[in-house]
């Protein structure tokens, strides 16, 4: 059997750095070895057609670090 994303990532939370009043938010998501990262306003699309961006963790690690310093 074959997973999506969707299916395969859990967690899923708003950025910290959300902007409320622009609408501008982004969720992330993780199955430990992967992150993913969607646009909150596309909620409203079916979970096989919502774009999710997957990246390997430390992959991700490194941009947080690269934006932090």
């Amino acid at each position: 059997m074959t997973f999506t994303w969707h299916e395969r990532l859990s967690g899923w939370h708003k950025s910290s750095y959300t902007h409320f009043e622009e609408n501008a938010c982004v969720e992330v998501g993780t199955d430990g070895a992967f992150v993913g990262i969607r646009d909150t306003k596309q909620r409203e699309l079916a979970a096989e057609v919502r774009p999710v961006l997957v990246v390997p963790a430390s992959g991700f690690a490194a941009l947080l670090t690269h934006l932090s310093g």
